[in-house]
């Protein structure tokens, strides 16, 4: 693997989902998530998984980031509004993502065998499908629910109140009907 296009995509990745995050423009958080879901591409491609790569740009790039700018656009709330990124919450945030990294870089750097050469054989797309559909189908299940709960999740979170209609309004119980008449004609 070419250590400087490794390092140029990792960086094209860091920021790019750093400016997702810090972005106040909602528009522009959605292109930068582009940007980095097309660094996570690259990174397939230099890994010599052309498959997996093209899946990334079709289904994510094209697809998905396509989906949120067109849900951003016909819902129209991000006109005029800003969102404003609370400062205090950044360091938590920055502390729980170290946290993160911290736990997963000892758990890389403690598991045996990672340093060895292996032969590489190539994974076919039967192969994958095999993988996913046989050995790993409880998985791939349960990340479908996961992503069925998102969606519902959002359609609650995104839709609209009903109007709430209000009463007619009634005569006072001590008015006699004539009165009514004369006050509503």
């Amino acid at each position: 693997m070419n250590h400087i296009g490794f390092f140029i995509i990792a960086a094209s990745a860091l920021v790019s989902a750093i400016l997702v995050v810090r972005s106040q423009n909602l528009i522009r958080a959605v292109l930068w998530l582009g940007v980095t879901l097309l660094s996570t591409a690259a990174f397939y491609a230099m890994l010599e998984s052309s498959f997996l790569a093209g899946v990334q740009v079709l289904v994510y790039v094209g697809g998905v980031v396509t989906l949120m700018i067109f849900g951003v656009m016909i819902t129209r709330r991000h006109e005029g509004i800003l969102v404003h990124a609370e400062n205090h919450g950044s360091m938590k945030g920055f502390a729980v993502a170290g946290s993160l990294f911290a736990v997963v870089a000892f758990a890389i750097r403690a598991t045996d065998g990672l340093d060895r050469e292996r032969p590489f054989t190539p994974l076919t797309t039967k192969d994958l499908g095999r993988e996913l559909l046989q050995t790993h189908v409880l998985a791939f299940e349960v990340v479908s629910f996961l992503l069925l709960a998102a969606i519902i999740g959002a359609i609650v979170i995104a839709r609209k109140r009903d109007p709430v209609e209000k009463p007619a309004a009634l005569p006072a119980p001590h008015a006699t009907p004539s009165a009514t008449k004369e006050a509503h004609p």
